[in-house]
């Protein structure tokens, strides 16, 4: 691993606060660990962290290598994961292509970013992270606005996943403590989780 994922482990959560229309919202970004094909098959193997993740999420951003053809055939079998988890809700999704700036070493087309990206029904992006920041950021903000208008257009009905309480941290040794802890109190309370 490089420096940079020595600075930023798979799986850290990040929290940033957005003024979108006049309303300062808060972000939390799960940066979740990387998603793979099992085998040369269409079926993709995932932690549970993942899972956990996308049951509470609001929207999603799906990040592929223009320069790598396999994190690009992820995409939509991590997609179909995600349907089998929301069958119903109306999530806002990203597509975002990066390494925007290693043209000659491109494995990805635009065309089928943009073809992928109609057929989930997202936004898609080329962006790179890399040599222009400003693109992500205004990738991120695309999104929000989404999710926002998404929200506010609920009339007091949320789907599933918008009330759930957020994860504090990417790791569930705190969550395990205090269920044992719970498990173990005097009283001995019925907990639901």
């Amino acid at each position: 691993p490089d420096s940079n994922d020595l600075a930023f482990p798979p799986g850290a959560l990040y929290s940033r606060k957005f003024t979108i229309d006049g309303e300062q919202i808060s972000l939390q970004v799960q940066d979740t660990p990387f998603v793979s094909l099992e085998d040369d098959t269409d079926s993709i193997c995932c932690q549970e962290q993942i899972n956990r993740s996308i049951y509470w999420a609001d929207g999603f951003v799906f990040v592929y290598s223009i320069t790598e053809y396999e994190s690009y055939r992820v995409i939509r079998p991590l997609y179909q994961h995600i349907r089998k988890i929301h069958p119903n809700a109306n999530i806002p999704l990203l597509l975002m292509a990066n390494k925007g700036d290693l043209l000659r070493a491109r494995q990805v087309s635009s065309k089928e970013g943009l073809q992928l990206a109609s057929e989930l029904g997202g936004t898609y992006y080329e962006v790179s992270a890399r040599e222009n920041c400003e693109g992500v950021h205004e990738a991120f903000q695309q999104l929000c606005q989404e999710v926002s208008r998404m929200i506010g257009s609920c009339n007091g009905e949320k789907r599933r996943g918008l009330h759930l309480v957020r994860p504090k941290s990417p790791n569930m040794q705190d969550l395990k403590r205090r269920l044992k802890q719970a498990l173990t109190s005097k009283g001995k309370s019925a907990t639901t989780l």
